[in-house]
């Protein structure tokens, strides 16, 4: 049986991804991790896994061709935003290349750069969220590496963000969904070294044989595919303190 395309499930994320069944939209919504945080297409509300991706889909080789012709016309090609008119736009360049204080390329980029001095003295923050990307390595790249970690709080103000350097050779960069090059990881932090840095902050201290459900100062921690992340890192942490799936961290409590 043809389904039309009025009857087929579409991923609101993705925009183009369209499944007959609903059950095979859930299974990609549970896997793929979209988030809001996630670089957006302005024009058709397309999530892309990083800002190159997004850059490729307005401008790039092979780019959507209705967003292609808005983008020409109202984008800015440094921060990627959507203007509301040409004259916007002129007004907006001036200032995107220029200030440091504006809602431009730098303001936009910030919480991107290296925090990778992590401290455990902040006693406020006590659930925090942490969250991977994974190169390739292997002969074929399909086993996992992690290459990227990044660390937020309740408020979602970034604790801790590194490169990480992997162990094995990476023999898969998998730019197209992580956005990591080599030249990321060539200066990039060991991975024992941001082991040990994130087993202390989530410990605050505490003996990680002491950690205990409801008391103490052991941070809470929450994610998307901690048993995998974790793994990776080899990091330990007890379950008691971890909280998977979709959760609103600003509103998670010991209670």
């Amino acid at each position: 049986m043809e389904f039309s395309e009025s009857q087929r499930n579409k991923c609101a994320a993705c925009y183009s991804k369209q499944f007959n069944k609903k059950e095979h939209l859930v299974e990609h919504m549970r896997i793929s991790y979209h988030s809001v945080h996630e670089p957006m297409c302005g024009i058709c509300g397309k999530h892309c896994r990083s800002f190159e991706s997004l850059r490729e889909h307005l401008i790039g080789p092979l780019p959507k061709p209705e967003c292609e012709r808005v983008f020409r016309d109202r984008g800015c090609t440094f921060c990627l935003n959507i203007l509301s008119s040409p004259h916007a736009l002129r007004f907006h360049q001036g200032r995107c290349q220029l200030s440091r204080g504006n809602n431009g390329v730098l303001h936009r980029f910030a919480n991107l750069r290296i925090h990778d001095d992590l401290r455990i003295e902040n006693e406020k923050t006590r659930v925090v969220s942490l969250a991977c990307k994974m190169v390739g390595g292997g002969s074929d790249g399909s086993l996992d590496l992690c290459a990227r970690i990044c660390i937020i709080d309740e408020c979602e103000n970034i604790l801790f963000h590194s490169y990480i350097k992997p162990q094995l050779p990476v023999t898969n960069y998998r730019y197209e969904s992580t956005g990591i090059r080599p030249e990321h990881l060539r200066d990039a932090m060991p991975i024992r070294h941001v082991k040990r840095k994130v087993q202390d902050f989530l410990c605050n201290g505490e003996p990680i044989w002491k950690i205990r459900p409801r008391a103490g100062k052991a941070r809470i921690l929450v994610g998307h595919g901690l048993d995998h992340d974790m793994k990776c890192l080899e990091l330990e942490f007890p379950l008691v303190k971890i909280r998977q799936g979709y959760i609103n961290i600003s509103t998670l409590n010991e209670d």
